[in-house]
């Protein structure tokens, strides 16, 4: 299995099977924000979450595949560090904004910045004709923002940090994205990458829980939320960054932020949630921009 990822690695066949992988990360996204929706605070949600990756990865990092080496530590330890800032602002995010008004936002900026970091770091340079596509992906995402923010009744003074705070958000998926694309590119075998991604990155809010006293026992519905996140969770972000290390880090971030569109198409036929033709509309804009990043390149 390595020997046929490095062999397909920049390859025009690792190319199709980086975007499908980024296009299945996308989905699969989508199918995790449904699965929270509404059930438990995104404190609690994340907690759940991460004691079910916990679980189900700790067996496989430490007894399937080959430890990480020793020159790559400083990596996972950055990485552990990253991710933490990242659930951290995501949560502040999401108790200080509506979903549906935060959520394009920070999908939106994430992108734009990992393109630019992907430029930076790994010389990787969009055409004009991708930056065009960039520019049409973003411009759906906020425009699917602005037309929530219509919809939802918001004050103010919560709605600029909550703002703000998304973009910083999407400033952490830029770094991330760019950080873990480096790791999986650094280590020889990318299953290793992977499982103690899992394994080390799901400690922190479990441990913090504890040390707080507001663990507690889990309920049905915290177990299924566990252990369906974690499943889904292995997917997305194992299928994203696969897909940066067989293909361009900038192309798999703009393909991944399709899931707002599939997260719509998800309501819309599971949750029999209205659409209408602006959102319509603006979906077709995010679905546009990512055909014109994948057609340019």
């Amino acid at each position: 299995m390595i020997d046929w990822v490095a062999a397909v690695e920049g390859t025009e066949a690792g190319h199709r099977l980086a975007m499908t992988l980024a296009l299945s990360a996308a989905l699969l996204h989508a199918v995790f924000g449904a699965l929270q929706k509404g059930r438990y605070d995104p404190w609690t949600s994340r907690t759940v979450i991460d004691s079910g990756i916990f679980v189900l990865s700790t067996p496989i990092a430490l007894f399937a595949v080959p430890w990480p080496p020793l020159e790559l530590w400083w990596v996972m330890a950055g990485m552990v560090v990253i991710h933490f800032v990242y659930k951290v602002l995501m949560a502040m995010t999401y108790v200080r904004g509506a979903y549906t008004v935060v959520y394009p936002v920070v999908r939106g900026t994430g992108p734009l910045f990992t393109v630019l970091g992907a430029g930076a770091i790994f010389g990787e340079h969009f055409t004009r004709f991708q930056w065009l596509g960039v520019g049409l992906l973003v411009a759906g995402l906020f425009g699917l923002s602005i037309y929530n923010m219509a919809k939802v009744t918001v004050a103010r003074e919560t709605l600029v940090p909550a703002l703000g705070l998304a973009v910083l958000t999407g400033l952490s998926v830029a770094v991330y994205t760019t950080w873990d694309a480096y790791g999986i590119r650094a280590v020889e075998n990318p299953f290793t990458f992977l499982a103690w991604f899992f394994f080390l990155t799901s400690i922190d809010f479990p441990v913090i829980a504890w040390a707080r006293g507001r663990w507690r026992r889990p309920d049905r519905g915290m177990v299924r939320l566990g252990l369906l996140g974690a499943l889904i969770a292995f997917g997305s972000f194992g299928c994203v960054m696969m897909a940066t290390r067989l293909d361009d880090v900038g192309e798999a971030a703009v393909l991944r932020e399709t899931s707002t569109v599939f997260a719509a198409l998800i309501g819309w036929l599971w949750l029999k949630e209205s659409v209408g033709p602006r959102r319509i509309l603006l979906m077709s804009l995010i679905a546009l921009g990512a055909v014109v990043v994948e057609m340019g390149g």
